[in-house]
């Protein structure tokens, strides 16, 4: 087997069976040479699995018996990742048992045990020398993300309560296409069936969620993503306004960290920008802390809004 991972796996798999092995047979089994089984071996062992060697005539390799569920086979960067990735989902706290924050704070502080040997250090000082900012956010069910993956996976129908902006509850059958996270809020896009259209629902106010059993068709979707659909209703009441700033695309998007934009290099040290909002003040207060020149294409009013604002300015320094 070339691949090594592959090869790894192969191993692995073959030594969970409990039962020992000798060399000559894991090379058959393997294609390889016994030099190469030793070498996977000693990798195993790295990554914190138990193999007990009996060498000399009649040898073998085993698994040691209970531990035959493995910790994760992850690389440096990999655990860091998966340590940064919880550590961030637990931040959104909502102090509620049972939601998603609540999972990723207990698996946060369960990781390590899963980790190889080697990892298990550097994940205990990354965990003592990180701290994350509390963000309110809505608490969200995490076997109801699980349980609509799979409806959209095998293209089923759900039915649950929902409650709306206004604080009404109604029943609603939906075929649920995709799931959206955007500014710590999680949605989903379906078809509702009663309303004969889509619809997108806040999943932290959906509760008594049931798959149907029954299937649907497929259906394509209203944009080109799930995501463009939710930002065009979650902006449909804000302008978009189009500018050309001179600055790094990073610094004007810590600039607008706030606000929904779509960011872009058009040139060296200039950045295109498409960003939706409620009034121009916003544009001027966010872009007065960025300390760069920049030009605005559009929309018109705002243009001559800015103009004004800037010869007020003027005005008041002379």
């Amino acid at each position: 087997m070339a691949d090594v991972t592959e090869r790894m796996l192969a191993l692995l798999s073959t030594l969970q069976t409990g039962r020992p092995f000798s060399g000559e047979e894991l090379a058959s089994r393997l294609a390889v040479s016994p030099r190469t089984v030793r070498r996977d071996v000693e990798r195993l062992r790295g990554y914190g699995y138990p193999v007990e060697t009996q060498p000399g005539p009649g040898g073998y390799y085993r698994l040691v018996a209970g531990r035959t569920m493995p910790p994760l086979v992850l690389d440096d960067d990999e655990a860091i990742a998966a340590l940064l990735g919880l550590a961030t989902l637990a931040s959104a706290r909502s102090d509620e048992e049972g939601t998603l924050d609540d999972a990723a704070t207990r698996a946060y502080g369960k990781l390590d045990q899963f980790l190889p040997a080697r990892l298990r250090p550097r994940a205990a000082a990354l965990r003592a020398s990180l701290e994350t900012d509390r963000q309110r956010a809505p608490s969200v069910n995490p076997q109801a993300l699980a349980d609509l993956a799979e409806a959209i996976s095998a293209q089923e129908i759900v039915s649950f309560d929902y409650t709306d902006r206004r604080g009404n509850a109604l029943r609603r059958r939906v075929e649920p296409h995709r799931q959206v996270h955007l500014r710590l809020r999680w949605y989903l896009l379906g078809w509702d069936l009663d309303r004969d259209d889509w619809r997108v629902f806040r999943l932290d106010r959906v509760g008594d969620l049931v798959r149907t059993g029954v299937r649907h068709s497929s259906r394509t979707l209203p944009a080109d993503t799930a995501l463009a659909y939710l930002r065009q209703g979650l902006n449909a009441e804000r302008r978009r306004v189009r500018l050309t700033v001179r600055a790094e695309p990073d610094e004007v998007a810590d600039a607008l960290k706030y606000q929904d934009a779509r960011i872009e290099r058009v040139a060296d040290r200039e950045t295109g920008v498409d960003v939706w909002l409620d009034s121009w003040e916003w544009l001027v207060l966010n872009l007065a802390f960025l300390d760069a020149d920049f030009s605005i294409s559009e929309p018109d009013d705002f243009r001559a809004a800015c103009a004004a604002f800037a010869r007020r300015l003027l005005a008041a320094c002379e």
